[in-house]
């Protein structure tokens, strides 16, 4: 077997896998778990399937979430979409995660390689459960470098919406990073502050297969604690 059709078979069962079933940082366009400033072309699709897992037993904390996210742009600087998300872990069942959600690119300068954008992501279980409804809200704004393989700068302020007393942080800050490595290699990195279910740091690889192709792959460390690292892959496809 040639090494393209091996490798098109091994991504092949990755999307198999990945289908299946969320994480709960990932919301729209994202650098690679906190929102970017872009937002989808007008009128054009983006599917994405995820996988993140801590890779222990589910009776030593371990978990694996599985999901899909849905974009569309529905406008000139405006993005809505929705997540569906299942996590597997031990004790009581686990319920499904809706996360609809939108985005506004504010401003852009493409010329000064400057950008803001705010959006939002409702957290819905199923069955619904009004203690479990949530909302998270942010505004981002980032600067490219203008040079070969220069990289961009995001920064910005999020606030959950809903959060029960004692479930954590209430809001914080943004941070993010991406490194062009080559036209198809790019290294990103990214932060949501705070002690809550976003709050994590993460860092990793974007790859383009093709134009309409892309795989991220790396790993995400938990503000709270070493209980909350994960691996994580998401494949995703423009149409």
């Amino acid at each position: 077997m040639s090494k393209s059709r091996l490798f098109s078979k091994c991504l092949g069962l990755l999307v198999t896998l990945v289908a299946c079933g969320g994480f709960v940082v990932h919301g729209q366009t994202t650098i690679f778990n906190v929102p970017s400033t872009d937002v989808q072309a007008t009128q054009k699709t983006y599917f994405e399937a995820d996988f993140v897992g801590h890779l222990t037993s589910l009776e030593n904390g371990g978990f694996q979430t599985f999901g899909g996210r849905l974009l569309y742009g529905a406008r000139k600087r405006l993005e809505v979409g929705v997540n569906v998300f299942y996590t597997r872990a031990a004790g009581a069942p686990q319920s499904v995660e809706l996360q609809p959600n939108a985005k506004w690119q504010v401003y852009q300068n493409e010329e000064k390689g400057i950008a803001v954008a705010t959006g939002g992501v409702l957290f819905l279980s199923t069955p619904h459960r009004k203690s479990d409804t949530l909302g998270l809200i942010y505004v981002t704004a980032s600067k490219k470098v203008k040079a070969t393989h220069g990289p961009r700068l995001t920064g910005g302020t999020y606030r959950l919406v809903g959060l029960n007393a004692g479930a954590g942080t209430q809001g914080g800050g943004i941070l993010g990073y991406e490194q062009p490595v080559n036209r198809k290699l790019t290294f990103l990195a990214d932060w949501y502050s705070g002690k809550n279910r976003i709050g994590y740091a993460s860092a990793g690889f974007g790859v383009t297969l093709s134009p309409k192709n892309v795989v991220y792959f790396g790993y995400s460390f938990g503000n709270a604690g070493r209980g909350n690292n994960a691996l994580a892959i998401f494949y995703g496809r423009n149409f």
